[in-house]
């Protein structure tokens, strides 16, 4: 198979292509500051939904690395066709894969549709088949879309205010511009497809699935992702669409520890974590503004944590011993991200910024780099004038 030089195309929150080494390399090292953590022994089985990117990822690696657990990674991501490259979740999965076997750790992966019937047919051969009950579910799903699998519509997700229209401060990541947005008030269709496709719904149906099939194990975690963030986004995302969804998954989880906690003695959580950059994020109008101040006002504090630093608290601060919730009965680990001197210090940011003074404000170069680094480019140490080979094989 012939080789490559990959040159990055991305465009605003679109990326088309990904770099297989750099997705590598981040992959690994993220590997690596889980083993300088410590490793246990606990193993077990772990079952992350959505495990190719971002927290899933992160979760997995910590289960694997972290843990010595074995794991099962659900996402849907796209191979290299042609000269086309793959996705950076595939080459991440990949990536992950072979690390998994050098350290004589199991690792299965499927590819597919994580909200159907057909793909949860297919987890539970595979628990039945290689590895057993599951004593940690990682719920963290990220997709535009969903068709539910008794009724066969497909429901679109939208970004977008409830109630009154939204204004606010956003940047045009093309051109680095301050601008205002003006984003129109969201249907009560809207509202509802945005809830069908990212609320607690799905959640509950794994659940469910592994508990009516026997194959949650006494005592196991489940735990589903959310975001809460600052005021200066509440107006498009706690209090908009995705903030309906999120507030459904949060009513839907306590019914379920109560079904785990009879059936198993197990528990289910929903995890607040930090605001990080991701390309789901990245299409929110005001937070990618956001995300350019929050990152180097935490890094000056000391106190900024990339997906796997996250993740490592979960597993070793909370799951592994009792979780410390707040009065909703969730963790937060988006509490150093929501302390008062941060919040303060980007209020402060907030208020003065435009496009003349974004970089006294803002580090957008900095949020730049670091959304080439989801897809493998900037990544310290690789010669990306080099040819490498885009075509990877994932087991399946």
């Amino acid at each position: 198979m012939a080789k490559e030089i990959v040159q990055p195309r991305i465009r605003g929150f679109i990326a088309t292509n990904a770099h297989p080494e750099g997705c590598r390399a981040r992959v690994l090292s993220q590997i690596e500051t889980t083993r300088e953590l410590g490793v246990g022994d606990r193993g077990g089985n772990a079952l992350v939904v959505g495990a190719s990117t971002g927290y899933g990822l992160a979760s997995r690696i910590v289960a694997a690395f972290g843990r010595g657990a074995k794991t099962l990674g659900c996402f849907y991501e796209r191979p290299a066709t042609g000269r086309r490259t793959a996705t950076a979740g595939y080459y991440n999965a990949v990536a992950f894969h072979e690390a998994a076997e050098e350290a004589g750790l199991g690792a299965w992966s499927l590819n597919g549709d994580a909200f159907s019937d057909e793909l949860k047919a297919q987890v539970v051969a595979t628990l039945r088949e290689h590895m057993g009950p599951v004593d940690t579910l990682i719920y963290s799903l990220a997709s535009p879309r969903r068709t539910h699998p008794k009724t066969g519509l497909t429901h679109q997700s939208t970004l977008k205010p409830t109630g009154e229209p939204f204004t606010g401060k956003s940047i045009n990541l093309n051109t680095g511009a301050v601008e205002s947005v003006t984003i129109e008030s969201a249907s009560g269709v809207e509202v509802a497809d945005t809830i069908q496709v990212m609320g607690g719904e799905d959640f509950a149906l794994w659940v469910s699935l592994l508990l009516d099939e026997g194959l949650l194990a006494e005592g196991a975690d489940a735990v589903a992702y959310s975001y809460i963030g600052p005021k200066v986004t509440h107006g498009i995302y706690r209090s908009g669409t995705i903030g309906m969804a999120k507030l459904h998954l949060e009513e839907t989880t306590p019914h379920l520890a109560q079904r785990m906690g009879e059936a198993v003695g197990g528990r289910a959580y929903v995890s607040v974590n930090k605001g990080v950059i991701t390309p789901a994020s990245a299409a929110i109008p005001v937070v990618p503004l956001y995300m350019s101040m929050l990152y180097p006002v935490m890094r000056a504090a000391g106190t900024h944590e990339a997906p796997i630093d996250q993740m490592n608290r979960l597993f070793r601060e909370h799951l592994d011993g009792t979780p410390v919730t707040d009065d909703a009965g969730r963790i937060r680990l988006d509490d150093r991200e929501m302390a008062a001197e941060v919040q303060a210090e980007i209020a402060r940011r907030w208020a003065a910024v435009d496009t003349d003074n974004l970089a006294q404000y803002a580090d957008f170069r900095g949020y730049q780099s670091e959304f080439r680094q989801l897809f493998g480019f900037e990544v310290e140490g690789l010669d990306y004038g080099e040819p490498v080979e885009i075509e990877r094989v994932l087991p399946s």
